[in-house]
């Protein structure tokens, strides 16, 4: 502990983090270090459903999330999911099957209205049911007659004013469109009406590609949520496109929910462009029991089909502008969940880096085309293959130092799966085990009992352990052969952090305004840079995540507005935050 407290007089630039990792208890000491708090990690861990699909590729997939709190619980819809998921604490999820929805279709949205939850869902459903027991799985027809066929739809229920939206919208060179409805018989009560088109001449986040890059495709324009603060009315839409992983939601802002609405400063308002879970478009944002704000969207991974996709949530802010952005900096590292309402994201990070990329990694076979190395490259959209299915298959990771451990996640990759839909049979058995000198060995996670299916199984140790290597051995797996797209290891090493990076170079594309170039320099002892920046110099809402590389372009600006830069370092050690912030004219 005293090593941390004279690092931390020494580098004040970074003391809020390793305040945040002091308070977390992740040391080495003898004291009593066990966990006070419950973290969880995207993407989310749920029992994904292998699609409806007898022929290969298999792959799970989950999208277009609607999560509702009612009555102090929280219900989560997906598309092609097989049933809803309920939870008490945003972190454990459970199944709930339904025989009287239509579950099978793509975009379900929800709304509460007088103590009630209603449903309704995307591309030829003219329906829409009711709940008062969601945990019944028991839902009753409120109208089949509904007189348009809406593709991806919003319901949204005003109790301030006692009124009932429907908002839809997906394609391309298709707008996003309101009408009120009726509250008893859900009729519309006039024609829709359009409120915007995407323009991605303009709004680079609209561009298609992973990379933004795509400038001869047409924008897809879909997934609209509208959420109520401070009396304003902010209109959340997806772009550019699923498969890509700059998958976005842009946001609009009214004080009246038939509009107009303009575009918002901050823009995109939830953005992952890169890190292991990619995208962050087409999802919800709600309050949780303790007035905190979260968003929840759709990550890609869309390898074997365009929909194979998982969940991420992130929390959401509103600044002293009532500007509204969902916080994506270190997103798919460790997050603690709040027992309270707070007010930034430092409440919530637990201090603990990831201690896994790149390191060297030895297994007990490999097929060839899926090297090792995939496992520990934090990219998901690659993975790691035993050859076989067997027992006893195993990957080990020598993390290259001591290091104390405090969270470990699995992400399986299914590899030659013939699964689909669900089935009792599929959920994985494996023993996760640490040591310190690579012979005597110490469990860490035992699942040779598991009968649950989590395909990106997240496990927060008890306490902290110390350990240099890490071995994940295979147990049972349902189908095809033991892989595994990250081994991901998160906790502390005993290190110097890196030095502060900076901006050496910030050139905005002339012919393309919506682009800017950055370089920086290569610190040494560095994992990883964050790239942060925003239309002001306090809104440094936007992040971007690079590994290895000191150049980098960035594709989503509005070609109207000026931009603000600054970067930080991080490694196992922690972070470094920059403290020099360059704008972009």
């Amino acid at each position: 502990m005293k090593k941390y407290f004279t690092l931390f007089m020494k580098r004040r630039n970074y003391a809020l983090f390793l305040v945040l990792f002091l308070l977390a208890a992740c040391t080495t000491g003898k004291e009593d270090t066990s966990f006070n708090f419950t973290t969880t990690c995207n993407p989310v861990d749920l029992s994904y459903r292998f699609a409806l699909r007898e022929q290969a590729p298999y792959w799970r997939e989950a999208a277009d999330p609607s999560i509702i709190n009612f009555k102090g619980e929280y219900y989560l819809f997906l598309s092609k999911s097989g049933g809803y998921f309920h939870s008490t604490d945003l972190v454990h999820w459970d199944l709930i099957a339904s025989d009287d929805l239509p579950i099978e279709k793509y975009a379900p949205t929800i709304i509460e209205m007088d103590g009630e939850i209603y449903f309704t869902a995307s591309v030829n459903t003219n329906v829409v049911y009711k709940t008062a027991d969601p945990k019944s799985g028991k839902w009753e027809l409120v109208t089949d007659k509904f007189p348009y066929v809406l593709n991806d739809p919003m319901l949204f229920y005003d109790a301030d004013i006692d009124r009932l939206f429907m908002y839809s919208g997906s394609g391309a060179a298709t707008p996003i469109t309101v009408m009120e409805l009726d509250k008893k018989t859900f009729m519309p009560k006039a024609k829709p009406t359009e409120l915007f088109y995407a323009d991605a001449d303009k709004y680079g986040w609209e561009v298609a590609g992973d990379y933004n890059t795509h400038y001869s495709h047409t924008a897809w324009l879909e997934g609209v949520w509208v959420s109520k603060y401070n009396g304003k009315y902010y209109l959340q839409y997806a772009v550019p496109g699923t498969e890509f992983k700059s998958y976005n939601n842009g946001v609009y802002i009214s004080d009246d929910p038939m509009g107009p609405f303009s575009l918002a400063k901050h823009n995109p308002f939830s953005y992952k462009p890169e890190g292991f879970a990619n995208g962050l478009g087409h999802g919800s944002t709600f309050q949780d029991i303790y007035g905190n704000y979260w968003n929840t969207g759709t990550a890609t991974i869309s390898q074997r089909h365009m929909f194979e996709r998982r969940i991420s949530l992130y929390p959401v802010f509103f600044d002293k502008d009532d500007e509204m952005y969902a916080y994506s900096a270190f997103g798919d590292y460790p997050m603690m969940m709040p027992g309270k309402k707070i007010s930034s994201l430092d409440e919530l990070f637990p201090g603990w880096m990831l201690l896994s990329y790149n390191k060297n990694v030895s297994t007990s076979s490999t097929l060839n085309g899926y090297p090792a190395e995939n496992a520990v490259n934090e990219d998901i959209r690659t993975w790691w293959s035993a050859e076989t299915g067997n027992k006893g298959e195993f990957l080990s990771i020598d993390l290259g130092e001591a290091a104390t451990v405090c969270a470990l996640q699995v992400n399986f990759a299914d590899q030659d799966a013939t699964q689909t839909g669900r089935d009792a049979s599929v959920y994985y058995q494996y023993r996760i085990e640490g040591s310190k000198d690579g012979k005597q060995w110490n469990m860490l996670v035992d699942k040779s009992a598991n009968t649950a299916d989590a395909s990106n199984d997240y496990t927060q140790l008890n306490q902290p352990a110390d350990a240099r290597y890490i071995r994940i051995t295979n147990l049972y797996y349902p189908s095809g052969k033991f892989s595994i797209s990250g081994l991901r290891v998160f906790g502390k090493m005993d290190k110097p952090l890196p030095a502060a990076a900076e901006l050496t170079s910030l050139v905005r594309n002339e012919d393309n305004r919506r682009s800017v170039h950055l370089t920086w320099n290569r610190i040494e002892g560095a994992t990883g840079y964050n790239i942060r920046f925003g239309t002001a110099k306090d809104k440094l809402y936007h992040n971007y995540m690079v590994y290895d590389n000191n150049q980098l372009d960035i594709n989503i600006l509005n070609v109207g507005q000026s931009y603000y830069f600054a970067m930080d370092s991080f490694n196992e050690a922690g972070i470094t935050k920059g403290t020099d912030v360059k704008e972009v004219k």
